[in-house]
Formats: structure tokens, C-alpha cells, sequence
């Protein structure tokens, strides 16, 4: 029920859409998306770091919005229609919606012969799976010089995320991942640039 009750109030403007990233974590992504051509957000939900992300990349680029949007008791997902308007609000570039998994969505990609992306934006399944998942199937799709952001990486005291599996994750395995280097951090959020070849 608080799902309908929030697509109500978000219709009559009374509530805004729901992200789970803070301020400081969206200028972050910002910074880094800035100017780019190709980029991928896995993990839409509002759309409100997709539209972020549209708002700064570059006029000709293509942002991919991957997310399942699983229908919910209604038989539709209401987050799908928040993040379509949110997202439309913006006239830069084009999006190019991706209603599948980003592991679903990576598989895609490579059997469609697209070319390597300059930016990803990870915020998907946050467990250890989840994560591996996305990275084993995205990581080797980032152009060199691409930048990958994490969200949930990191246990900050901002967003405190003890033993989390996107942590551990990345903690584990992405940072020693010695083909990308990380470049910033912010809160929850790491970035990584995929070094040259």
C-alpha cells in the first residue's frame, strides 16, 4: 500500500522520487559522467540519479537504464513510471531503456556487437553475488580511460554498511582488480578508471 500511496503523492507533487544515494554521492557522479558518450546505470528504481546522469553527459551520447522494474501486485511497476517522467524531464542525449538484470543486460550488449561504454554507474544487487555478477559481466565492456562508479561500496560512516556484500565485494576483489584504478571516493560510493591497455 505505501507504494501506491507514494505514487500519489508524488503525481499531486506532494512527495519527490526516492533515491538512496545523498547529495554529496550525486555530484560525485556528476563530476565523473560529465561530458561522457556511452554510459550505463544498472539500478534506475526513481530515475533521480539517471536523470543526474543525463543532465551532464554529452548532447549526442546514449545512457542505457538497466533495471528489471519487476511488476509489482497491480501487475505494473510504478517505479517504471516515476523514472520514465523523471528522467524525460531532461532533454540531453538519449536514454535507451534496458528492462532486464545487468547481468541479462551485459550479455545483450556484447551479442549486439555495441561498443565499449566510457561510464557505468553500478547500483543494482548489493549482495556479493549481485555485485560479482554485474562487474564480471560489465567491467570488461569499459572502454580504457571508462570510468566505473560503485554504490554501496564502501562502509562509511555516512552510510554505514558493516559486512554488506557489495562491500566485502569489492573490498575482495574489485580494488586489486589490476586492469582499473580507483579515483575517487565519496561516502558509499567508489569510482574506478579502467587503465589503458
Amino acid at each position: 500500500m505505501r507504494v501506491i500511496t507514494h505514487f500519489g503523492l508524488w503525481l499531486a507533487g506532494l512527495e519527490q522520487a526516492q533515491t538512496q544515494t545523498s547529495a554529496a554521492e550525486r555530484a560525485c557522479l556528476a563530476k565523473h559522467a560529465a561530458g561522457k558518450q556511452r554510459l550505463v546505470e544498472i539500478g534506475v528504481w526513481h530515475g533521480v540519479t539517471t536523470r543526474v546522469l543525463r543532465s551532464v553527459m554529452d548532447p549526442s551520447a546514449t545512457l542505457y537504464a538497466v533495471d528489471p522494474f519487476p511488476p509489482g501486485r497491480l501487475r505494473f511497476s510504478f517505479q517504471y513510471l516515476i523514472a520514465h517522467r523523471e528522467v524525460g524531464a531532461v532533454r540531453n542525449g538519449r536514454v535507451t531503456w534496458v528492462r532486464a538484470t545487468g547481468e541479462e543486460a551485459a550479455r545483450r550488449h556484447r551479442a549486439q556487437g555495441l561498443p565499449p561504454v566510457d561510464f557505468i554507474f553500478i547500483d543494482g544487487d548489493h549482495t556479493y553475488d549481485g555485485l560479482r555478477v554485474d562487474w564480471t559481466g560489465w567491467s570488461p565492456l569499459v572502454a580504457p580511460g571508462g570510468v566505473v562508479a560503485l554504490h554501496d561500496s564502501r562502509d562509511a560512516k555516512e552510510n554505514p554498511r558493516p559486512g554488506a556484500g557489495s562491500v566485502r565485494y569489492t573490498s575482495e576483489v574489485i580494488v586489486k582488480d589490476a586492469t582499473f584504478e580507483v579515483i575517487d571516493e565519496q561516502e558509499s560510493l567508489t569510482v574506478l578508471r579502467r587503465r589503458a591497455a
